[in-house]
């Protein structure tokens, strides 16, 4: 394998582990399983589910998605699972997020000075000569 095929995978890799963490926290109950963490330090399945509109089960599946993007830490004490946020890979969220501003402010920014090009243009055709 090249270095450009390895470097093309990595970013492949690290492309696709944006997309898996965006759909895992777009979904807002997942946020709200997050909110609570964070407040609390950690808590099982089920003391979540005392908290939110939905069953314990949603809550293993919702923690179960969090975990496997990273966001969230199992640890067994006895017959209890508890989580806790991983705080280290929420900076990590939080840098791909400003990655995605900055991106997005570079298309909005292009977008408006089409749309005043346009608009100067149609301008002079509306003016007689």
């Amino acid at each position: 394998m090249t270095e450009v095929d390895r470097a093309g995978g990595r970013a492949r890799d690290e492309q696709s582990g944006d997309e898996e963490l965006w759909a895992a926290i777009a979904e807002p109950s997942r946020r709200r399983v997050l909110d609570i963490l964070l407040a609390r330090g950690e808590a099982s399945a089920t003391s979540l589910a005392d908290e939110l509109p939905f069953t314990r089960q949603a809550v293993a599946k919702h923690l179960a998605v969090l975990d496997r993007v990273g966001r969230v830490e199992a640890r067994r004490r006895g017959r209890e699972v508890r989580y806790a946020v991983r705080p280290e890979r929420l900076d990590e969220a939080a840098r791909a997020m400003a990655h995605v501003v900055a991106r997005w402010d570079r298309r909005l920014q292009s977008i408006k000075l089409l749309a005043e090009a346009i608009h100067r243009e149609r301008e002079r055709g509306d003016r007689p000569e």
